[in-house]
């Protein structure tokens, strides 16, 4: 089952209220995803661990072999 854009976006702000959050649908097929999210949360993390607190965040649709999001390419910084 796809999952809308909006939900990805719903479950990262719920994780990071104060983010900047872009989500792109890249086929079109609400399977595949890129989102780019720019927290304070990730000021002096690395970009491994940037990617793993937006994984957790998305844990209810990422985890198992019936996860409803596919693909999702994540580019995560702190605020310049």
């Amino acid at each position: 089952m796809p999952v809308p854009a909006s939900e990805i976006e719903r479950l990262i702000r719920d994780a990071f209220p104060e983010a900047t959050i872009e989500i792109r649908d890249l086929a079109g097929d609400n399977n595949h995803f890129a989102a780019t999210v720019v927290a304070e949360e990730f000021r002096g993390k690395n970009r491994v661990q940037q990617q793993r607190m937006v994984n957790q965040a998305l844990k209810s649709i990422l985890d198992g072999p019936d996860a409803p999001l596919h693909a999702l390419a994540l580019q995560t910084s702190a605020p310049d």
